[in-house]
């Protein structure tokens, strides 16, 4: 199921197997410009980085973001036709591609307001689908999340720690789980490490970031 996927750096997941999808790329280490399609959770620097954008999107790439983003990546030069703004707890379709929003926010702490509609996805390819959380804590929508294989931040501060992400995880019972948000703006591969401990036996963790 992690096959030709690869975490980046912190959030940024590359998807490299019907299409190339980008999700929050950052600090991409060169221009590659494969991109068929960007999802963007959230407009904090380390998840909408027009910079790392520039070294992943090509002409016909589509970006997909919270409807907040849009006057940003028309300014950025993206045509409209190429940008699919998106709402909470909504499913979509692009170029065949099925996925779903699912809101992500903070619940005792003000860096991601509920109100912002900010999400995580859940993207769907031969059937698997996977849940990029976005920066959340444990909410009442993602409790009720099914998927085979997610991607939960583990670094705290910002989203939950470590042990909330175990708790989300044993709740909802993917097949895998892969923790991120950590080693670059907060958190350390030690609490990946931790993470992976908590989880029920039956859930595999796989831990992809170096």
């Amino acid at each position: 199921m992690l096959e030709d996927i690869t975490v980046l750096c912190h959030s940024s997941i590359k998807i490299n197997k019907e299409k190339v999808i980008y999700i929050d790329p950052f600090k991409i280490d060169k221009n590659y410009n494969d991109a068929d399609i960007i999802f963007i959770t959230h407009d904090h620097y380390d998840h909408y980085s027009e910079e790392d954008i520039d070294k992943v999107k090509k002409e016909d790439t589509v970006i997909i973001v919270p409807e907040e983003l849009l006057t940003k990546v028309l300014r950025k030069g993206f045509k409209q036709d190429y940008i699919i703004t998106v709402e909470p707890n909504k499913s979509y379709m692009v170029d065949g591609l099925k996925f779903e929003t699912i809101l992500a926010y903070n619940t005792n702490k003000q860096f991601h307001p509920k109100e912002n509609g900010w999400v995580g996805y859940i993207i769907e390819i031969k059937d698997i689908r996977y849940y990029i959380a976005g920066d959340t804590d444990i909410t009442e929508e993602n409790k009720k999340v099914k998927c085979d294989v997610a991607f939960v931040p583990v670094g705290g501060t910002y989203t939950m720690d470590f042990k909330e992400a175990a708790n989300l995880i044993n709740e909802i019972q993917p097949k895998i789980a892969v923790p991120i948000h950590y080693g670059s703006v907060v958190g350390t591969k030690q609490d990946a490490i931790d993470f992976s401990k908590l989880l029920n036996p039956k859930i595999e963790c796989k831990i992809l970031m170096k």
